[in-house]
């Protein structure tokens, strides 16, 4: 009879281990007590790579696959996007997915929010200010005249401001910025910076509320989240304030060339969305 071998690249890596004693502390909270843990995960740039056309983003192949298999492991994962809920969700291919019964999508940092185990979508109505801004933006675009390269993404209860097919993307991300925090402001609305996009939105919730509020909700007794972005600071700094009320943490940066900030706060360092899959695999095969 013969011996059945087992593909080396199906193994799973040997665990990293976190720059920061924080970071070593969250992560062996993680793993001595999973059944109270929440890993929580941006979207864009940590599960799905940064793509030209934000259309076209999908989840990393790995992602469905190892965040079913931590999922039934742990108390929650939350996927916390700037994104409408119900987009991530399809992009993602996280609907009907046996073993993601844990598994919460708040999109719109928080405004909306899908849960696997029911299919259900909840949002509240959308402010009026993204109509209004809606509007006014393509004669804005035109009278600053950054190119064709620069597009405007519909969010439903936000919009967004592209600059990544521009000639020159950073000379017209920077062109934009002061203009569009002029309109927003007009409009009561706030602009979220990030990776050569400005999004222009409500203010009141960022990814630092919509994670605390679901580690509340759902009793974390430590908390892990991943992103790669400014937008992701938020909930780098929510994760703090959780430290500092004795809840351990683990800050993890999708690494990338665009944005440091992120990586130099984190405790944990992994290369984009691969290792961001790579660790949640990693992770589901410690806990067995």
């Amino acid at each position: 009879m013969g011996t059945q071998t087992t593909d080396p690249k199906d193994l799973p890596h040997p665990l990293p281990t976190p720059a920061t004693p924080a970071g070593r502390d969250g992560l062996a909270a993680f793993l001595a007590r999973p059944r109270t843990a929440l890993v929580g995960l941006d979207f864009d740039g940590t599960l799905a790579p940064i793509v030209a056309d934000p259309e076209q983003a999908r989840a990393h192949p790995g992602a469905v696959p190892a965040l079913a298999a931590l999922a039934p492991r742990i108390a929650s994962v939350a996927v916390i996007t700037g994104r409408p809920a119900e987009v991530a969700v399809r992009y993602g291919g996280f609907a009907g997915v046996p073993g993601l019964a844990h598994l919460t999508v708040l999109g719109h940092y928080g405004a909306e929010r899908w849960d696997a185990a029911t299919g259900t979508l909840t949002a509240p109505p959308p402010h009026p200010g993204v109509a209004a801004v809606r509007a006014e933006l393509p004669g804005l675009l035109e009278r600053i005249g950054t190119g064709p390269g620069t597009w405007i993404e519909e969010k439903g209860r936000a919009v967004a401001v592209h600059t990544r097919r521009a000639a020159d993307p950073q000379a017209a991300f920077e062109a934009l910025r002061a203009p569009l925090a002029d309109l927003a402001a007009r409009h009561g609305l706030i602009v979220e910076p990030g990776r050569m996009v400005l999004e222009l939105r409500p203010p009141g919730m960022d990814k630092g509320v919509a994670l605390l509020d679901h580690a509340r909700a759902v009793g974390a007794g430590c908390v892990v989240y991943a992103g790669d972005d400014l937008g992701d600071l938020p909930a780098f700094a929510a994760v703090g304030e959780l430290r500092a009320a004795g809840i351990p943490g683990l800050l993890v940066c999708s690494g990338s060339t665009e944005v440091t900030e992120l990586a130099e706060r984190a405790d944990l360092v992994v290369d984009g969305p691969a290792g961001v899959v790579e660790l949640l695999r990693t992770l589901a095969a410690q806990l067995g």
